[in-house]
């Protein structure tokens, strides 16, 4: 079941992510994110009127998508940057696919241009959803992440609703 996030969600999702912050160069965070800051972070995208989605396995959230503001300025109103995170033990059953669909059919929906999701390199898979959802990668930056001694690139795919 894929649904709106609320704050009750907070935790199950800050639990995911800092899976993430551990195991992962996915992510360039270092330190974990509270229970308190993810439900701040909801919240946020929530009042900005972009959606925010989990999705259940057994009442129980096994992944989460997003939406946020691709720059500050004015003319970049109708972008918007996607993300999404499963629960490493939920991987391989279609949820990134499903948050994926959902997120690009609202974000259509409330007016939304252009979505553009970054990848830290190398990551197969994120870069196989990225692509199996018809985004192109458009940018390829070298060496700006540095996490776990080591220099890490990013790049950036991007889909015109």
């Amino acid at each position: 079941m894929i649904r709106t996030a609320n704050e009750k969600d907070a935790k199950a999702i800050a639990d995911i992510y800092n899976y993430y912050i551990d195991n992962s160069i996915i992510t360039f965070e270092t330190e974990h994110v509270s229970t308190e800051e993810m439900a701040n972070r909801i919240e946020e995208s929530l009042i900005q009127n972009l959606p925010y989605l989990v999705i259940e396995e057994k009442s129980k959230v096994v992944g989460y998508a997003y939406a946020s503001k691709w720059k500050g300025r004015c003319a970049y109103r109708y972008s918007v940057e996607s993300t999404v995170y499963l629960d490493h033990k939920a991987t391989g059953k279609s949820y990134g696919t499903l948050l994926y669909k959902e997120l690009f059919n609202q974000l259509k929906g409330l007016g939304y241009h252009a979505v553009i999701g970054g990848i830290s390199l190398p990551n197969p898979a994120s870069v196989a959803l990225h692509e199996k959802m018809g985004m192109a990668k458009v940018a390829h930056f070298k060496e700006t992440g540095f996490k776990f001694d080591k220099w890490i690139d990013v790049a950036y795919w991007q889909k015109i609703l």
